[in-house]
């Protein structure tokens, strides 16, 4: 089929990245293309074949699979394909089959690769891997977005100088903004009712467009912090309305900027370190949601804003285990409590529940077991107190089962090896993850030690495991999306906790089971398992590169929520991302997908 070099330029000028040329730059890129009828059924490329270059849809359907053959996607018109393996050493990572007649447009690789070369927009597209975020970590170089305060309070300008200061008074707030008609007219001020009103002798019922300013000054929400610090210092004033397109959405005072500052995990740490009560540190865990907000504004990696979070509940649950033993006196033989699930992985984030255990020296006795579970009991309650809410599956330390001298602990692990029925796999995954928090924490080193070691020369146990880690999936639709949520309250979402990342903790169980490796944190053990050759390099940039996409997609969604005003959590819709966020999003899940079938198969990597 011959196709004229005008009617392939109009298409590229349709398709991102390549509506980012200039039409003179367009007809070159069209005139190296390489046009290709194939019948139905004919194969494109196979799995570790060199490539020819990339390849876009402009009529029929292609099937990609991977190397184990299970389906990946079925491309029809305007996809693109094969870009990954282009990146990746010019070898296809993927088999593609010309499922009808199908003509392709072909663009060799060297000028793909002189497009990726030469053009920003496409080096951006083709680029999965993680590109550093800019980094603006303190006040000054902070969006306003990320410091304003989105509930922004306010009145008429009917409204009476008495009731603005009641309002004002049982709102918490130092300041109204006045809206006539949507639109800000002015802003009233504690100051102004004290200064005007209160100072001049004017009557209560006087209406606040006498003492308010007039036409405040606003700043947009793409605004920096300096922009908000030189206003104030230079105008002499401690409130900006913040607006977008002349909607009100939000205001920044001097408090909000002196809380923008003092939020910081070393700050929450010390606060908790030195609180007498699990009340006062719930009022300090309540911040976490702003750190979260901070510090990925910030450009903080993942596995750094996971590894700070986690390390506020650390210090919680260490200051309520010392003073559950100012209440309950010397615990009668030493103990360790350890957490597992995402505290033990130390990945948590703004939305998390508590899974916990204590282990016990042996010796300890039938009425010295009392002891211990009124601890465990202080300590849940004072979690859940501090907003990490009680387990619902009950994995926590107030469950007998999980609170239990060293032996029983031994045995348990022994037994889920010897004998891994589904529940046995559940618990020895969950269990996998325990890291030791408070007490005698040399207690653990034996036992994960021993335990690895056991399993890890379990073949049985190990095949069980890779079984059950495979049950957690990426959300992938197989025509070019993603399968989301069909019913309920998400609805048309995707899952980011239990169809994002954890999949990929899952593989870094295994990993970590397969090699012995002791780290607890998922990105720690995949980085393990490529130095101990457990995952080839081109397989393991792959998986941590498309880690750190969906991990910091989940934070980036929280964060967004957070500053709506809203309760973090992980369920996303895909139509709030660009078009080129649903593209590297969906390839980070078919990397997720290729490397669990790989695991499946017993391989272990892509090659």
């Amino acid at each position: 089929m011959t196709i004229p070099l005008t009617d392939i330029s109009a298409f590229l000028g349709g398709l991102h990245p390549y509506d980012g040329l200039t039409e003179a730059e367009r007809e070159t890129l069209a005139a190296a293309i390489e046009v290709q009828t194939l019948p139905q059924g004919a194969t494109i490329y196979r799995h570790g074949q060199p490539l020819d270059g990339l390849y876009i849809v402009w009529s029929g359907t292609v099937e990609v699979v991977d190397a184990n053959d299970i389906p990946v996607s079925i491309l029809g018109p305007r996809n693109s394909f094969a870009e990954r393996g282009l990146l990746r050493e010019g070898v296809a990572v993927t088999t593609a089959t010309a499922t009808e007649q199908t003509v392709l447009l072909m663009l060799p690789k060297m000028q793909f690769a002189e497009l990726i070369h030469d053009h920003q927009v496409a080096r951006r597209f083709f680029d999965r891997s993680r590109t550093p975020a800019p980094r603006g970590s303190d006040l000054a170089t902070s969006r306003v977005e990320t410091i304003m305060h989105p509930s922004a309070y306010f009145c008429m300008p009917g409204t009476t100088v008495q009731d603005a200061a009641r309002e004002m008074r049982d709102r918490h707030v130092s300041c109204l903004c006045v809206l006539e008609d949507d639109r800000l007219v002015g802003i009233v001020t504690n100051r102004d009712l004290t200064d005007k009103a209160l100072a001049d002798g004017m009557a209560i019922d006087t209406h606040v467009d006498k003492v308010m300013t007039k036409d405040p000054f606003t700043l947009e929400p793409s605004a920096i912090g300096s922009d908000v610090l030189h206003a104030m210092m230079e105008r002499r004033i401690g409130h900006i309305p913040i607006t977008r397109n002349g909607a009100l959405i939000g205001i920044v005072t001097q408090t909000d900027l002196t809380r923008f500052q003092a939020v910081s995990s070393a700050e929450l740490v010390a606060e908790i370190a030195g609180s007498d009560s699990a009340e006062e540190m719930a009022a300090v865990t309540a911040r976490i949601p702003k750190l979260l907000v901070q510090l990925v504004a910030a450009g903080n990696r993942h596995e750094v804003v996971t590894r700070l979070i986690t390390d506020v509940a650390d210090t919680a649950t260490r200051r309520l285990l010392a003073l559950a033993e100012e209440q309950l006196g010397t615990p009668p033989v030493p103990y360790l409590w350890a957490a597992c699930g995402s505290q033990g992985r130390q990945e948590q984030t703004g939305v998390s529940d508590q899974d916990n255990c204590l282990i016990i020296a042996d010796g300890v006795t039938h009425d010295q077991m009392a002891y211990f579970r009124r601890l465990a009991t202080f300590v849940c309650d004072g979690l859940n107190t501090c907003g990490y809410v009680y387990c619902p599956g009950d994995m926590m330390a107030t469950a007998d089962r999980w609170c239990q001298p060293l032996s029983v602990w031994r045995g348990y692990f022994e037994n889920w090896i010897n004998k891994p029925s589904p529940e046995a796999q559940m618990l020895a995954s969950v269990m996998f993850d325990l890291r030791p928090i408070g007490g005698d924490t040399a207690m653990f080193k034996d036992l994960q030690l021993d335990t690895l070691r056991k399993a890890s020369g379990n073949s049985i146990f190990v095949a069980h495991m890779i079984s059950n880690s495979l049950k957690h999936t990426p959300p992938l639709g197989l025509l070019r999306g993603f399968a989301t949520i069909r019913s309920g309250e998400h609805k048309n979402s995707i899952d980011l906790k239990h169809n994002g990342v954890v999949p990929i903790a899952d593989l870094g169980r295994v990993y970590a089971l397969q090699g012995q490796l002791t780290a607890f944190n998922t990105r720690a053990r995949l980085e393990g398992a490529a130095g101990a050759g457990l995952i080839s390099p081109s397989g393991a940039r792959d998986l941590l590169d498309a880690y750190d996409l969906i991990a910091e997609t989940r934070l980036q969604h929280q964060a967004r929520l957070v500053k709506a005003g809203e309760a973090p959590d992980n369920f996303m819709s895909p139509a709030s991302l660009s078009d080129l966020e649903r593209s590297h999003l969906r390839d980070a899940f078919v990397v997720v997908k290729g490397m669990q079938a790989a695991v499946g198969h017993g391989k272990g990597t892509l090659s």
